[in-house]
């Protein structure tokens, strides 16, 4: 199955020099970032524009390119520096490795082992451990980079200077070396949510189609302000920033969690893609703060008003629920990725005027494969394939799901020295996802849960336990539920631990309530929400916990990890 049809006219990028000499044309005044600097506890900002950013890419660029380097690992917090090193170095035809920022010592020496890089650009935190690194040899390291100022080694700003000077002395070397398209540019570290990870091996036009493919069939080129909330090391993240370079977009960054909601009034950021923990918690926020200034009722109402006109094509959403809107500095557009969100989260968005759609895909493809878009939307799908990829489900059982496969231009060239994992993923042209999930009659893509992921009883029953997590979770009590077969003799018990809310226990109990009270009431509110779905699906025994599952950098449960812990 492919698209349906696009809505945007949008460039057709082969790589990512094509996607820089395109924002150089047409967004040169626009401002690129807006960053926010601290010095003798007053504010200021400093806006780059997309000509200066370029000129910075340049510079850096033939800085870099001038080393010698072939693969370069990239390693920190989302910030200014580390797009323009990625960018700088995927111009010149340099390999990039993007590190995961909560990596441990020991995994970054394995990953800078694994993707025989020989040079990293590095936040000023690891300075100390790269150090270290480098000194044990074991690795292919030549050079370092500090994203700082820094008297141990070379930093951005040498680099920068020594490109800027070969530039102006009439060394084209960066500016113009080939880029081959369809040939490794960049490998990721996938999450090893369910498996050890893997290096995924990427092409500049795998990435490129992707985002040409993203930008017509959703309003990136109407919004205005994006803040940077996913990992540039995950490869939405990058990818993302790609689609917001391409689009002509402000990017700013977030001062951290705690300030997401004051960063987004601050900038007046109208987009963002994000996970469904953040978008949760900040429509389940927005929900208490309707109900503390008791405007249910009010706006209850204006749902009912708005919806009743969006029958006659009149849309007033965004007037009617001014207010809440500008809580969030005027949000327009929500890209949920990594995992599927609250049906009632997603809707409540789009009711709101906030246009909210759910994305799908894989670092093996680039990552995106479907998603919702404003004119089609089905709540608790993936929406259609992106232009150009086709999606199919194979080997349906009796109810029509089957595991996603899907084919296109942005599928992974393969994983990194690993031909038999690469062999088992990708079969004659089709990526196989690992996920279960169903095509509706209209065309819709649903994801059922993971194939590895699935329980599967004694007596062939299956379970997705994505399924009843959702069910879980949507307790008032419960932050999150973990889904999980304990072993019992032969068979498997359907099992769950619930990580509960202290703060919502503490604001419905203000007096307190005991350890055995609390996990009778949530064990109760557990049955109830078994007599929604099949006897053999019912939850059997319960964990109750105030301590964090074990996750990813984007919020995923690692499922084999927590099993192991529990079991």
């Amino acid at each position: 199955m492919k698209q349906k049809e696009t809505f945007f006219d949008f460039p057709d990028f082969n790589n990512i020099k094509d996607i820089i000499n395109h924002s150089k044309v047409k967004f040169s005044d626009n401002i690129a970032f807006r960053l926010k600097e601290k010095q003798d506890n007053k504010v200021n900002y400093k806006d780059i524009t997309y000509k200066k950013f370029i000129e910075e890419v340049d510079n850096l660029g033939a800085g870099i390119y001038n080393l010698g380097v072939k693969r370069v690992a990239i390693i920190s917090k989302n910030r200014y520096e580390w797009i323009l090193s990625y960018v700088s170095i995927l111009k010149g035809g340099i390999i990039a490795v993007p590190l995961d920022k909560d990596l441990t010592e020991d995994e970054i020496e394995n990953s800078l082992i694994k993707s025989e890089a020989d040079c990293i650009i590095y936040d000023k935190k690891y300075e100390e451990i790269i150090e270290k690194i480098q000194n044990k040899q074991t690795t292919k390291l030549k050079e370092k980079i500090c994203m700082d100022k820094t008297e141990k080694s070379n930093d951005i700003y040498d680099i920068e200077k020594i490109g800027k000077d070969l530039l102006e002395n009439g060394n084209k070397d960066y500016l113009e070396a080939e880029i081959k398209d369809k040939e490794l540019a960049v490998i990721v570290f996938t999450s090893g949510t369910t498996s050890n990870s893997k290096a995924v091996m990427l092409s500049q036009y795998n990435i490129a189609q992707n985002i040409s493919a993203m930008g017509k069939v959703e309003p990136f080129h109407q919004m205005k302000v994006n803040i940077a909330l996913l990992p540039y090391h995950h490869t939405f993240g990058s990818t993302g920033n790609l689609v917001i370079l391409a689009a002509g977009i402000t990017t700013v960054y977030s001062d951290g969690l705690r300030y997401i909601a004051q960063n987004l009034k601050e900038y007046n950021v109208d987009f963002f893609i994000g996970v469904p923990k953040l978008i949760e918690t900040m429509y389940n926020k927005l929900q208490e703060e309707i109900k503390k200034q008791h405007k249910e009722t009010m706006v209850k109402l204006g749902k009912i008003l708005t919806k009743f006109l969006l029958i006659f094509k009149i849309d007033i959403r965004r007037k009617v629920f001014k207010k809440i809107i500008d809580q969030l500095g005027g949000l327009k557009f929500i890209v949920n990725g990594a995992a599927a969100i609250n049906k009632d989260v997603e809707k409540g968005f789009n009711d709101l005027g906030i246009l909210m759609v759910q994305g799908y895909g894989l670092t093996e493809c680039s990552p995106v494969l479907s998603a919702e878009n404003y004119k089609y939307r089905r709540y608790g799908s993936i929406g259609f394939p992106m232009p150009g990829i086709d999606i199919e489900i194979a080997n349906k059982n009796e109810d029509g799901i089957g595991e996603i496969r899907a084919k296109g231009p942005n599928i992974m060239l393969g994983y990194l020295n690993n031909e038999k994992a690469t062999k088992e993923i990708i079969k004659d042209g089709w990526l196989y996802t690992g996920d279960l999930g169903y095509i509706d009659k209209d065309g819709f893509i649903f994801i059922s849960g993971r194939k590895k992921d699935m329980i599967v009883l004694k007596n062939g029953k299956k379970i997705f336990p994505e399924e009843m997590e959702y069910l879980v979770n949507s307790i008032d009590l419960v932050d999150e539920s973990f889904v999980y077969g304990m072993p019992k003799g032969d068979d498997l018990l359907l099992s769950v631990k619930i990580k509960y809310d202290k703060s919502k226990v503490k604001e419905k109990y203000p007096d307190g309530i005991s350890d055995e009270e609390l996990e009778k009431i949530i064990w109760n509110e557990v049955k109830e929400k078994n007599k929604l779905v099949p006897k053999y699906k019912y939850i059997k025994h319960m964990i109750l916990t105030t301590e964090d599952f074990i996750k990813t950098s984007t919020n995923k449960i690692k499922r084999f990890e927590e099993i192991k812990r529990i079991v």
